[in-house]
């Protein structure tokens, strides 16, 4: 006699399985199909206000000229009388011949068209004979306005040590137009 084989029930993986194999894929579908979907709603959400500053709405009536004041021209700081005036410098060269005294690490209170205090630390180089370089604190304040190759600079500086001097003076004056 032949063995005959019974059929079986299919068991709890086949159809778990087969409920992978068509599942899986449709809901794939439906979440590529989607995606168009997210990238238009992505495109139609309202800008940043960044965003909105960079592309300010057209005004239908543009201003005349003579209706807009004309921004006051702050002056700013040349390096060592040269290039373009910085407003608001972080550091200033004070002595040009050699670069060995030089106000770095610059906060500013106030800066205006009338002139500028602020605070940093003035550091002076070493001597000629290898001496070490040495910082110092203070207080600084530009001064003296002036339109220098057609651009408005400060033309001096005076330094207010808080503590200890590099040359045994508490208050220096600089030119740096």
């Amino acid at each position: 006699m032949a063995d005959r084989v019974a059929p079986r029930r299919p068991g709890m993986r086949t159809a778990l399985a087969i409920f992978a194999v068509v599942a899986v894929p449709a809901v794939g579908g439906v979440w590529v199909s989607a995606a168009g979907d997210r990238s238009d709603a992505v495109a139609d959400a309202p800008k940043t206000a960044a965003a909105q500053k960079s592309h300010p709405p057209q005004d239908p009536q543009p201003a005349k000229a003579e209706d807009t004041p004309a921004p006051q021209e702050l002056p700013g700081v040349r390096e060592c009388g040269v290039g373009k005036p910085v407003v608001e410098p972080k550091i200033i060269t004070l002595n040009c011949s050699n670069a060995g005294v030089v106000a770095s690490d610059i906060k500013w209170d106030s800066f205006d068209a009338d002139g500028a205090d602020g605070y940093g630390t003035v550091l002076v180089s070493g001597a000629a004979g290898g001496g070490s370089p040495a910082s110092f604190p203070a207080r600084l304040r530009l001064y003296d306005v002036k339109k220098v190759d057609g651009m408005m600079a400060f033309t001096g500086i005076e330094v207010s040590y808080t503590r200890a001097t590099p040359h045994a003076k508490a208050k220096e004056v600089y030119t740096i137009a």
